[in-house]
């Protein structure tokens, strides 16, 4: 995850849950990615001063468990460039081109990106991946032609320098082609009913103080037909409704269809349940953040523990990357 920011409850539903239940059955590698957030952020050397921290301690209060899985920060692992350059050798500059991304980011980012590391991040996520032998990776639809790309890569790397010394004895090629381990895309709206982006400055932050998460859901726009309380609506047109279906149960949904659609309900107490359900999921997350608010020490040992973890995992990836290159040999 890159660090451009505090994560908000996109990330929460989209990303974190998904972590923390995915750390009970596999060995899981989360890293902040701060060299990715150059591509896009060069030139602003003060990005990751508190957004680093800010963000693994987003991470551990909402569950990420520092005993299950390495948490730690891509740029204290140098392994992922030196994979990356390696693999640039063999790796076509037609392959990057056509990742689907590549494009659609230029023109929704609305600035210049033509500067070569943003055309060779799709091979940095490779060797993000390929370093630790990865077997899944865990991505949403539209990540999934990256995955692609990393099995095309290690396909490639394996055809070129064999299956790397020892193949009798050990029968592992020296890269490892990961499988997509498909995701749920998030459905958490914003609070105009787009999706939830600092962006587009309609965002509920994990750790928003509570009484300006209520006031935010006060204050949502709700379907234009009910201009006054006596008139119906359709909630299928108002934003609430979407977080409605995130947070609430069928007999509380059943309650927001009947009373809009007859105008039963006034669009206050429609929000009331939602408001309720938000804070109460925020409330824990942020009593843990505090903690860790408080210790920043601790944090950054978890993260020195984490890097350690994955210094010694990717090592052993590029020690039969060089061997199979010949790197080793003089």
């Amino acid at each position: 995850m890159r660090p451009t920011g505090r994560l908000h409850l996109g990330h929460l539903h989209g990303v974190l849950k998904n972590w923390t239940e995915l750390q009970r059955n596999y060995d899981c590698y989360f890293f902040v990615a701060d060299w990715h957030a150059l591509t896009t952020h060069y030139g602003d050397p003060d990005i990751f001063q508190d957004n680093v921290l800010d963000m693994v301690i987003d991470w551990l209060a909402a569950g990420v468990d520092p005993d299950k899985a390495a948490v730690f920060v891509q740029s204290k692992v140098p392994e992922h460039a030196e994979l990356h350059l390696l693999l640039s050798m063999v790796t076509p500059l037609g392959w990057l081109e056509r990742v689907p991304s590549y494009k659609e980011q230029q023109d929704k980012l609305h600035q210049k990106l033509d500067t070569y590391g943003f055309l060779g991040y799709p091979l940095l996520q490779a060797a993000d991946i390929l370093a630790y032998r990865a077997g899944h990776v865990p991505v949403g639809e539209d990540q999934v032609p990256h995955v692609e790309l990393t099995r095309e890569v290690a396909r490639r790397f394996n055809h070129l320098y064999g299956r790397g010394p020892g193949y009798e004895e050990t029968p592992r090629p020296v890269l490892t082609e990961p499988k997509s381990l498909l995701t749920e895309a998030s459905k958490m709206p914003g609070l105009d009913g787009q999706k939830m982006s600092k962006s587009y400055n309609n965002t509920i932050t994990l750790r928003e103080p509570l009484d300006d998460v209520v006031k935010k859901i006060k204050t949502m726009p709700t379907d234009p037909a009910r201009v006054r309380r006596s008139d119906p609506g359709e909630p299928e047109k108002c934003p609430v409704w979407r977080l409605h279906q995130t947070y609430s149960d069928a007999d509380t949904r059943d309650w927001v269809q009947q009373g809009c659609r007859n105008a039963g309900i006034g669009c206050l107490e429609c929000k009331k349940p939602v408001t309720e359900a938000v804070t109460a999921e925020l409330e824990p997350i942020q009593q843990e953040a505090r903690r860790y608010e408080k210790d920043p020490q601790q944090v950054k040992r978890i993260i020195a523990t984490g890097c350690e973890k994955a210094r010694e995992a990717a090592q052993e990836t590029l020690t039969d990357v060089r061997s199979a290159m010949g790197l080793d040999r003089w």
